[in-house]
Parts: structure tokens; sequence; C-alpha cells
């Protein structure tokens, strides 16, 4: 019954894995990024000072996916935002506007697939360790049953 349980919790987490994939964040060189794109943008320190109100102050970069682009301004539907001195915090798509003025550079998502077969083929190799450990493990840790006349045979 562990081994059954075991084996279906890492299938899960193998199959989340795979279907989840790995992006990267790549300069946006020459044209404008185009609207419905995954974006990160650094903010400047006038980024940070008009947007410190209603964002905090020690704003990094904004991610999320650009909704529209009007009088240099790009109107964005916040997934996350990264903090100068580390950290993260989630957001769920509210949308923020940030003046041109407000923006260092921009970098678009991109899946990377590389990145990807590799977290793919350490979670597959995880799995199939956990699944030949727990079925080793599970057979050494079984005590033989006596026989029904009570005496008992060990082998070494």
């Amino acid at each position: 019954m562990r081994v059954i349980r075991l084996s279906g919790i890492a299938a899960v987490t193998v199959a989340s894995v795979l279907t989840m994939g790995c992006y990267t964040l790549q300069p946006t060189v020459g044209a404008s990024p185009e609207i419905g794109n995954e974006l990160a943008f650094d903010i400047t320190d006038v980024g940070r000072v008009g947007l410190g109100p209603s964002m905090g102050p020690e704003i990094a970069q904004v991610e999320g996916r650009l909704v529209s682009r009007e009088n240099a301004e790009y109107l964005v539907a916040v997934t996350a935002v990264r903090y100068l001195r580390g950290g993260e915090q989630p957001w769920r798509g509210e949308q923020v506007r940030l003046k041109s003025e407000y923006v260092g550079s921009t970098y678009q998502k991109q899946f990377s697939k590389g990145r990807t077969i590799a977290l793919s083929a350490a979670g597959v190799g995880g799995f199939v360790y956990l699944l030949t450990r727990n079925l080793v493990g599970s057979a050494r840790d079984e005590q033989p049953t006596p026989p029904p006349d009570g005496t008992a045979i060990r082998v070494p």
C-alpha cells in the first residue's frame, strides 16, 4: 500500500515538472514588445519614486503580461514583483501603468528547451530512484513469519 501511495505522489510530481517547463528572460532588442507577451521591466530610480506609493519603494523588477502600450506608457497585468534586496512577491494580474521613464530594460519571457529537458530528466531520475529504493527497502523491512509449528529458521 505504501509503495502505491508513494509512486502515485511521485507520478504527479513528475507530470507537473514535465508540463511546467522552464522559462528565461531575454532582453528585447530593437522593436517594441508585442501586446499579450510575458515581459519583465527593470525599474529605474525615478520609477521607484513614482511607483513607491502603490507598489513599494524597493522595486527592482515588475513581471507580467503586456495589456497595452499607449503614449509612452505600458499597461501591465502584473504577475510578480522582485525587490532590490532580494525576494519576490506574486501578484494576481492586477493592472499597473508603467511610464517609459520608470523602465530601464525590458525582457521577454521565453521557453527554454534545454532547461526543460534537464529538469525533466532530473525529475524522472528522482522518480525512478524513489520507486526502486522504496521497493527494495520495503522488501528488507518485512519480517518473516515463523512456521506454524513454532520452530524458527534463521537464514544468514
